[in-house]
């Protein structure tokens, strides 16, 4: 069951990057998911060296951590993807 729920986490923490990025992002879904799951542990580790990992309540900082990590990497990973697919547009 923890696979599911870090898979579903991912593919919120991925969508809500992709919708905080400006323009389009053209990375497939599979790899939304992926970059929500790797935002999400980049957060929690951040929220462990701040020390805010643990808190009494809901843990606020390390959420907000963990939407920040996925930004950062939604927009580093669909650039790589856009290099790796050479910049081709889709035909409409």
């Amino acid at each position: 069951m923890h696979w599911l729920w870090v898979i579903v986490v991912g593919l919120i923490l991925g969508l809500i990057a992709k919708a905080i990025i400006p323009g389009k992002q053209r990375i497939p879904i599979w790899l939304t998911i992926i970059f929500g799951i790797l935002g999400s542990i980049l957060g929690n580790a951040a929220a462990g060296w701040l020390g805010v990992a643990d808190t009494n309540g809901v843990d606020w900082t390390r959420h907000l951590l963990q939407l920040a990590g996925a930004v950062l990497i939604v927009f580093v990973g669909d650039m790589l993807w856009a290099s790796l697919r050479g910049n081709r547009r889709e035909r409409v």
